[in-house]
């Protein structure tokens, strides 16, 4: 089904009249291919996910994990963190939601890892990528997955609930529209279902205008690594022969704050330039995960001592992820 977008990107050369074995040619195919790809996957794929979002709470959320086993919350908490925000940012007031809620700390950490490491938008991407598929995409979700778990899991275990500044009280609720859609829920119910379908329909859009310019960057990055970088350089520094490359990667990334659509490209072309999996995975999870505009705003709610232990465990695990699955893969 992904073939038509090469086919696509195939025509424009043509049209141009430009070779695709060219530098030139190859990084114009690479950008354009991606670009038609990716717009239609993002918005197909945040319609879909607004339509389940717009029915979330912290209330409900609370509601349903009343009574249920622990490991059962912090599952279900990474599976709201892949339908939620895209950036670690936009992450942090659902994250406090949840704790003025008084969902389980550690339920909610593993909301917090999860939620900027974890991306449909990015395993989308991964999945219909030259250099990546399936296999990747699949990789990516479980690491993070397994990441956030043992992270909400160390939490509990620790009881580092004591190291929190405060707990925010969450405000009264008037007026919820159940459906998600402003509507009230005074209206029949298939002028529910048009509204949540315009709702649905004005969000993805939103949401597609609102990341263009990070896609577009990320393509022109990883376009001009796929057509011009030589092999050689990434060999030495990001290659399986260098044994420091993994840890080199988490630190490159940490300091860098950048939306998934925009880095997934980059991984892309690292991929096809042949650095090793695990390597590319953790400059992908390093640069989505940590970023000084989430710790600052994390500030509100964690002591500088939790926020430490917090972003000490995601370089570790990151590094240790990354020289597992260059082993195994």
């Amino acid at each position: 089904m992904l073939q038509v977008f090469t086919k696509l990107a195939d025509w424009a050369i043509a049209l141009m009249g430009l070779d695709s074995s060219t530098k030139l040619g190859t990084s114009v195919h690479f950008f354009i291919e991606d670009i038609v790809k990716i717009f239609v996957l993002i918005y197909v794929l945040i319609f879909v996910i607004s339509l389940f979002r717009s029915q979330l709470s912290a209330d409900k959320i609370r509601t349903y994990l009343s009574g249920k086993n622990r490991w059962y919350g912090y599952l279900l908490a990474v599976f709201l963190g892949v339908v939620t925000p895209f950036c670690s940012c936009s992450s942090i007031p659902l994250f406090i939601g949840f704790l003025a809620a008084g969902i389980p700390f550690g339920i909610t950490m593993a909301f917090l890892i999860s939620s900027p490491l974890i991306s449909e938008i990015a395993t989308v991407m991964l999945v219909g990528m030259k250099g990546a598929g399936p296999l990747v995409a699949l990789v990516y979700v479980l690491v993070g997955t397994v990441i956030a778990v043992i992270g909400g899991y160390l939490v509990d275990l620790l009881h580092l609930e004591k190291y929190l500044d405060f707990v925010p009280t969450e405000p009264s609720r008037k007026g919820n529209c159940s459906c998600g859609c402003g509507c009230g829920c005074k209206k029949s119910r298939a002028q529910k279902l048009v509204n949540l379908l315009k709702y649905a329909h004005y969000f993805a859009w939103d949401t597609l205008k609102s990341i263009a310019l990070y896609v577009l960057l990320g393509l022109i990055v990883g376009a001009a690594i796929h057509g011009y970088v030589p092999v050689e350089f990434f060999g030495k520094y990001l290659g399986s022969s260098n044994p420091f490359a993994v840890p080199l990667a988490a630190v490159i990334g940490a300091p860098i704050y950048a939306n998934h659509v925009g880095v997934v490209p980059i991984v892309q072309a690292l991929l096809l330039k042949g650095v090793p999996v695990g390597t590319a995975l953790v400059i992908l999870m390093s640069i989505t995960a940590i970023s000084l505009p989430e710790i600052m705003m994390l500030k509100k709610v964690l002591s500088w001592k939790l926020i430490g232990l917090f972003l000490g465990y995601l370089i570790i695990e990151f590094i240790v992820v990354g020289y597992l699955l260059n082993w195994i893969l």
